[in-house]
């Protein structure tokens, strides 16, 4: 008898913890349980002044964001989750002007416009612009340090993106 209560406490404990749903994720996302699908359309460079490759780094780090930090299949067309927007602002400029009138340091700035649309559970709904700028030294050429300072600025606004879109702490 004893051996029948304890097969049926087992079973009813497995088919239990069986039942329960729990999620866990490494990056703090908290994404609705009937959100599947991810979408990001391509960025287009509406500013002033374009840097040619910054468009498709901006899409192609954000969908790379989501895959690699979500359960989300990344998709065509319009997700659970979807992404769209523009680049409004990239310019350098002077700062930390000297008493000689120059410039000790420069500093580049992106501003990203991101519409996100949660479809299972709109109150989540964003329409932002998101800023970051990286300073350099005066001393050194944009285009010898441009590379790096696009990878650092980019890499803040996605963390920011995602944090607004699913990070909800």
């Amino acid at each position: 008898m004893k051996i029948v209560k304890l097969t049926f406490s087992l079973i009813f404990i497995i088919i239990f913890a069986q039942s329960c749903k729990i999620s866990y994720s490494l990056s703090g996302a908290s994404i609705p349980a009937d959100a599947k699908t991810v979408s990001v359309e391509y960025f287009p460079n509406q500013a002033p002044l374009v840097q040619p490759s910054l468009s498709q780094k901006l899409t192609d780090d954000l969908k790379d964001k989501f895959v690699s930090q979500t359960s989300l299949e990344l998709i065509n067309g319009t997700g659970d989750l979807h992404f769209q927007g523009e680049i409004v602002d990239y310019n350098t400029k002077p700062i930390d002007i000297q008493s000689n009138e120059t410039a000790a340091s420069n500093r580049l700035t992106i501003k990203i416009h991101v519409i996100f649309t949660n479809s299972k559970d709109p109150q989540f709904d964003f329409d932002t612009t998101f800023e970051r700028y990286e300073d350099y030294s005066s001393s050194e050429e944009l285009n010898s340090v441009e590379e790096s300072l696009i990878e650092t600025i980019v890499e803040q606004i996605i963390d920011d993106i995602f944090n607004k879109a699913v990070v909800n702490w």
